[in-house]
């Protein structure tokens, strides 16, 4: 086998080809929500409609949240737990989950009897509105350049060009507008902010919310959320919040009118919108004694001499490095096509490569706007965007796949500091699962369980069906892992990685029960939101033990934990004994028609099309599914084109889970078909995913899986170019990452390797491979070699 050969040092990627620019553009404004274009800061999300008659921004603050900390433990759950597990090894599971949902499910309030239909929703801040002119416009346009974070929208009425330009800033820490007109005094306009009205039909209402103006040129709009639905949890008042509109600067004339401020003959108005609650997320609590409102007094106050050209030029230079990091080209059709019109040519059957390398670098805009400083909390189900108070699923941190796959192309696609949010938010949990361990399973430890919320809830929330997952904690943590996997850090992995999953790996020693097959397994536990057939009573059951899923992530996650344990050569003797629980898992098993069983039985599907594919999870986001384990390679293959061909598929982030699944496949037909099928299926005009309705992870997980197709890392091997479609078949893409500290850049052309680079950012082995050709290499740190002789 030939080798590959080290040409040269290189200091920069620069002999690659940059992309093109990447924006997102349209010829008439947004009508509705889902038409509107995000902007992000990970504290502040604006969804701008740039409309020239009654424009509206939607504003989030990513904190504000109803409800309040409590532990929602079943208290009953350890009376309980030997008998439900009993009955379940009986094959008793109707009689389990009868006598595990009063005892189990999450309560609501503190040592409560009383099971909580839910916890409470993540809200919307409010809307800041805009009464402009009503006549008609012409030659209008709208933009997000994803490159440097700006909205833009223009139009032409009476002979002027109006112009919007809206961003939110990082350094800055605050939303930014700026409104001009070609023609003097051209510009008029009402402002004034709302909030929707909950009151009818909502669990939750705000109390006293009100707007007024300070001074004469602010609006600032208060209240408090006061939960009224005790299924829900405590009821009373609760999370405080504030939001303001600032004119920074205007040429007209400028009256405060009582809840709203009036311009009239402006050329140019540049306005700050903020917002605040009292939150507390080192507690993952509400502070009673924070006045939000005297939070935005004082952030304005440090921005008082700032001005749109300081405040433009500080976002774009620390946004732009960011993105930047990462260049990908398709090629170009050199068509000038707006991009609700290139999705519809796409959704007709069209293929457009400049499409899929905007939808990839979306997915990196959004996570960067939904998950960084200044924001503290990590993207949840909508990133950060949301114009409810009660939005479906809460809006909330679901951990049985939507929060790790909001995550799955953090560090691949080179944009490791968008997961410390993550981090920082699952180790505040940690006091909290650590009661839950105790109080619901009797295990050292911690633990939560399929969703949480603001304040770290760490029940098992809704109903034994969708809840029943501890394991969820186990995955998240594998985030953790890969942080250190990715960048080499030994001190993040000794002081912050570590100390998380060596106290999980407790609870996994103590929460495992001896099944009667005589193996260790989870006990109660489901397959994520699937039902099996019981063969016992022909219903429809989901609760059980040792599911495969199950068995897998703590494979997955123990094997990464031992790992971890060696490098920093702590706790010898319990890392060993984590060996020992491994080998007495259940391994996973391939059904009498080859395919990869999802249950501890051979039961039969009550939905074979299940969204969920829970049994791939060693496919991927694992690892130990793969060409050194044929047979299960090529059940894994079968599985999968089962569910498709029974229909699944058939949300966003299952679809985008699926074009992940086919890259580890190595068959870029497949991962074609499937990026395919998500626009043509689950793609909003705004670029959006659809589940229905707007759920964010399909977009960060199609960019892992158009990753994944280009470059797979695992075990110290970089593989090229690995699943490769027909279509793809030039290209260039620089910036990206692999596991072992390394960054990656190639180019092909006639679907085949021409150049690429490899940089070390740890001075670490590596095998790299492409075509069947492969080589050994262990370039200096900070060193960045040119790979050539690969080319068949």
């Amino acid at each position: 086998m030939r080798k590959l050969l080290v040409l040269a040092i290189l200091a920069t990627n620069s002999t690659f080809a940059q992309q093109k620019p990447l924006k997102l553009w349209y010829k008439q404004p947004a009508e509705k929500w889902m038409e509107a274009l995000p902007v992000g800061n990970g504290r502040l999300g604006g969804m701008i409609y740039s409309h020239p008659q009654s424009e509206t921004i939607q504003v989030n603050e990513q904190s504000l949240w109803a409800g309040t900390k409590f532990n929602d433990a079943n208290p009953g759950s350890l009376r309980v737990l030997d008998s439900v597990r009993q009955l379940l090894f009986q094959g008793k599971t109707a009689e389990a989950a009868a006598l595990a949902r009063p005892n189990m499910v999450a309560v609501n309030g503190e040592n409560s009897s009383t099971i909580a239909r839910s916890f409470r929703s993540y809200q919307t801040l409010m809307n800041v509105n805009f009464i402009l002119d009503k006549r008609g416009y012409t030659n209008y346009t709208r933009e997000l350049d994803l490159t440097t974070g700006v909205v833009t929208s223009s139009y032409t009425k009476d002979g002027a060009t109006y112009k919007e330009e809206v961003f939110s800033s990082a350094p800055g820490n605050v939303m930014v507008v700026k409104l001009t007109a070609s023609r003097p005094k051209a510009l008029n306009t009402t402002i004034y902010l709302n909030r929707p009205d909950d009151s009818k039909g909502g669990t939750s209402m705000y109390k006293d919310c009100s707007t007024h103006t300070a001074g004469i040129n602010r609006i600032v709009l208060t209240g408090q959320i006061v939960d009224t639905n005790p299924a829900e949890g405590p009821e009373g008042k609760h999370m405080k919040f504030a939001g303001s509109l600032t004119v920074l600067k205007q040429n007209g004339i400028l009256n405060a009118v009582t809840d709203s401020l009036k311009i009239h003959d402006a050329n140019e108005i540049v306005l700050l919108i903020d917002g605040a609650t009292n939150y507390d997320f080192d507690n993952l609590s509400i502070k009673d004694n924070v006045d939000p409102l005297a939070l935005l007094n004082k952030a304005g106050a440090k921005l008082k001499g700032a001005s749109w050209e300081s405040l433009l030029a500080a976002h774009i230079k620390d946004h732009a490095a960011l993105m930047n990091r990462v260049q990908f080209s398709l090629g170009t059709d050199g068509k000038d096509i707006p991009t609700d019109e290139r999705l519809q040519a796409v959704k007709n059957g069209a293929y457009d490569p400049e499409l899929t390398t905007l939808l990839f670098q979306y997915g990196r805009y959004l996570l960067l706007g939904s998950s960084r400083q200044p924001g503290v909390l990590p993207a949840n189900l909508q990133g950060i965007w949301n114009n409810h108070i009660n939005a479906p699923w809460q809006s909330d941190f679901h951990t049985n796949i939507n929060l790790q796959m909001n995550y799955w192309h953090a560090e691949s696609d080179n944009l490791s500091e968008t997961v410390l949010p993550l981090v920082n938010f699952i180790n505040n949990i940690r006091p909290e699962g650590r009661i839950t361990a105790r109080k619901m399973y009797g295990a050292r430890g911690w633990t939560m369980h399929h969703a949480t919320d603001a304040f770290g809830k760490t029940g098992l929330q809704n109903e034994m069906f969708y809840g029943t997952f501890p394991m969820g904690t186990t995955w998240v943590l594998m985030h953790f892992w890969d942080h250190y996997d990715y960048n080499r850090n030994l001190r993040f992995l000794a002081d912050t990685a570590y100390p998380a999953m060596y106290e999980h790996a407790q609870f996994i020693k103590d929460f495992l029960v001896k099944s009667p097959e005589g193996y260790l397994v989870s006990a109660p536990a489901y397959s994520p939101e699937n039902w099996y057939v019981d063969p016992v009573t022909g219903k429809n059951q989901s609760l059980t033990y040792g599911p495969t899923m199950d068995n897998q992530i703590i494979r997955e996650f123990l094997t990464r934990y031992i790992t971890a344990a060696h490098i920093l050569k702590k706790d010898a003797a319990f890392a060993d004994s984590m060996q020992q629980i491994i080998s007495q898992l259940p391994p996973t098993r391939i059904g009498q028609d080859g395919r990869i069983l999802e249950w501890i039985k051979e039961y039969k599907e009550e939905d074979p099309g299940h969204r969920h594919m829970s049994h791939l999870f060693s496919l991927y986001p694992g690892n130990q599914i793969n060409e050194q384990t044929p047979a299960l390679f090529a059940a894994a293959r079968k599985t999968l084109e089962f569910r498709l061909s029974h229909g699944g598929g058939h949300t966003g982030w299952s679809r985008a889970w699926i074009i992940n699944f086919y890259a580890r496949l190595k068959d870029g037909e497949k991962v074609y078909e499937n990026v395919q099928a998500l626009f043509k299926k689950s793609i909003y005009s705004n670029l959006f995913d659809d589940h229905p309705p707007f759920q964010i992870d399909g977009n960060f997980g199609s960019a892992a899986g158009i990753t994944e197709a280009l470059l797979q890392s695992n075990d110290g091997m970089i593989e090229l170019l690995p699943a490769l479609p027909a279509a793809w078949k030039e290209g260039n893409i620089s910036g990206i990452r692999a596991r072992g500290g390394f960054e990656v850049s190639m180019a092909w052309k006639n679907n085949k390797l021409t150049k690429a680079s490899l940089k070390s950012l740890s001075g670490e082995k590596v095998t790299v491979t492409y075509n069947g050709k492969k080589v050994q290499l262990q370039p200096a740190k900070g060193q960045t070699v040119t790979l050539e002789g690969i080319i068949p």
